[in-house]
């Protein structure tokens, strides 16, 4: 079972696994991933090394937005089973040493759930936004109900966003309800009775949708930080061993308001999600129309920087300290995956060798272990696309557990699957890749396994950057130097004074004062200083 330690320590030595629950494993046979079809592919993850997971919202919902609808916060969609079904899920990972974490969908509802149709007919209720006007204001959905006037919405139309007030008053706008109205309260209230249930059930924590979108006119997020303070102060003191992580994208904000841990992401307040963009994004896949287009530092033309992610890496470190955690995530369920657009197989390992032994919180998005890419041209599917070059649903095919059928995901027929199975007949596979030592899905979990087993290249402790070009070139704790070249020709640099030793590497050397790196080449080296 998993430990009973505070959410403070166990983070720590996370490595954390996203699963997107409709994609992952269907155990009767409907098309759509399930439960008790995650409970029967749990010994993969346990025989990976992954010792937290994070579900997508698997709450009762329409699904406009893949479940970030929520019309029932205390019940699960029945597609994916009952709450017991889930209790029973998250008791077999603890038998693992998993802990499960849910994602907590905390500004908005449906206008499916019971507070919107209340509130659409009730004038006098606040727990969402209304203007009592004639003309909508920039934004704002006319009201489905007898109420009058019209709503905001926090993402798509059928996402009434949730009122916890605005930091400022407008007297051109009336509606605006000052952070300690009775919506407000209400509705900070009915978070906390929210987590109260899920723990209660034996989960381990949230990671919170859109965590930063809750005070509106809020400049630089100062009372929503505020908000978040005080749910973290309660858990604290109610379930200190649960973890709060943000989907807010800028870690020196988010850490300091209360959250362990908080994504670099593909946007946010710091370049529009830059951080990560320099690292992973090439340019295909999810698009948004607003990027500038660059070479990623992973590119096989070796033509992107370090730069960007390191000093973003330095200057949210020096804010948050010991405090809480920087999550990087390999993708996400709005992200293209590593494997995306010209990235190909070889130069995924790179990737995972660095993900893993930098001191961030590691996020395998489900399947990147075995390289599974984004599928272009994938149909989209509830609410999936979100411009001309951004449709998420390529980042969310089925799991290809094995050769046989839909790839092992599911019994249904092709056609009823919730979205296809990716049709590039050499697509990976778990089974494929298990029954081969030199595959990426050993690599992944020999890693894991070194990092798990290496205080040094863990969450903590001290990393000294020699080298930011290619090769890029660190030393974790004074004890570990890692190497890794993730372009396609060679590269040099100096090394350090000592004595190296191999203990997990491909393409790399180091003799006579020199490092050399061969195309897409990683290396993780036991040195001795002396």
């Amino acid at each position: 079972m998993s430990s009973p330690r505070p959410a403070t320590e166990w983070l720590a030595d996370a490595v954390l696994y996203q699963i997107y629950p409709q994609s992952f494993a269907d155990s009767d046979g409907d098309g759509i991933g399930d439960f008790a079809g995650i409970e029967a592919r749990l010994d993969h993850l346990q025989w990976l090394g992954v010792n937290t997971v994070w579900f997508n919202p698997c709450f009762v919902s329409p699904f406009d937005d893949a479940g970030y609808d929520v019309a029932d916060y205390l019940n699960v969609a029945p597609r994916y089973g009952t709450n017991e079904d889930l209790a029973r899920l998250t008791e077999a990972a603890g038998r693992r040493g998993i802990r499960v974490l849910l994602d907590l969908v905390a500004g908005h509802t449906s206008d499916q759930h019971p507070w919107f149709r209340a509130s659409a007919n009730d004038p006098a209720d606040q727990r969402f936004i209304w203007a009592d006007t004639e003309q909508a204001p920039p934004g704002f959905v006319a009201s489905p109900g007898s109420r009058p006037g019209f709503y905001q919405p926090n993402f798509f139309e059928s996402q009434p966003a949730l009122n916890f007030g605005h930091a400022r008053m407008d007297p051109a706008e009336p509606w605006r309800l000052p952070v300690d109205a009775e919506g407000p309260r209400a509705n900070r209230q009915a978070l906390r009775e929210i987590m109260d249930h899920w723990l209660g059930l034996g989960l381990s924590g949230f990671r919170v949708d859109m965590a930063a979108s809750l005070v509106k006119d809020d400049p630089g997020q100062a009372e929503t930080a505020k908000l978040w303070t005080e749910l973290r102060g309660w858990l604290d003191r109610a379930h200190p061993q649960a973890a709060l992580l943000s989907e807010w994208g800028d870690p020196q904000v988010s850490v300091p308001a209360g959250f362990h841990a908080d994504f670099f992401l593909q946007f946010g307040p710091r370049g529009d999600g830059l951080p990560l963009r320099s690292l992973w994004n090439n340019w295909e896949g999810t698009v948004s129309e607003p990027w500038e287009p660059l070479e990623p530092y992973f590119g096989a033309r070796g033509e992107g920087g370090f730069a960007t992610f390191l000093d973003a890496w330095r200057e949210a470190t020096g804010v948050i300290g010991d405090a809480g955690f920087i999550s990087l995530p390999t993708s996400n369920h709005d992200f293209s995956r590593l494997a995306t657009g010209p990235r190909t197989a070889e130069q995924l390992p790179a990737a995972f060798a660095f993900q893993l032994t930098w001191p961030t919180l590691p996020a395998i998005y489900y399947g990147d272990e075995i390289g599974m890419r984004y599928v272009p041209g994938t149909p989209t599917r509830e609410g999936s696309r979100l411009g001309p070059r951004y449709d998420r649903a390529g980042s969310r095919t089925p799991m290809q557990w094995d050769d046989s059928p839909n790839a092992g995901f599911s019994t249904a027929p092709a056609e009823a699957l919730y979205l296809p199975i990716d049709p590039d007949p050499a697509r990976p596979t778990v089974a494929g890749q298990r029954a081969d030592e030199g595959s990426l899905l050993h690599l992944v979990r020999r890693l894991i396994a070194l990092r798990k087993a290496t205080q040094e290249l863990g969450s903590g402790g001290s990393t000294e950057v020699l080298h930011d070009a290619y090769p890029l070139v660190y030393v974790r704790g004074g004890r570990y130097l890692v190497v890794v070249n993730p372009r396609s020709e060679a590269a040099e640099t100096a090394a350090p004074a000592g004595r190296t030793t191999a203990v997990e590497a491909r393409g790399v050397t180091v003799a006579e004062g020199r490092i050399r790196a061969e195309g897409f080449g990683f290396g993780v080296f036991a040195l001795d200083a002396g």
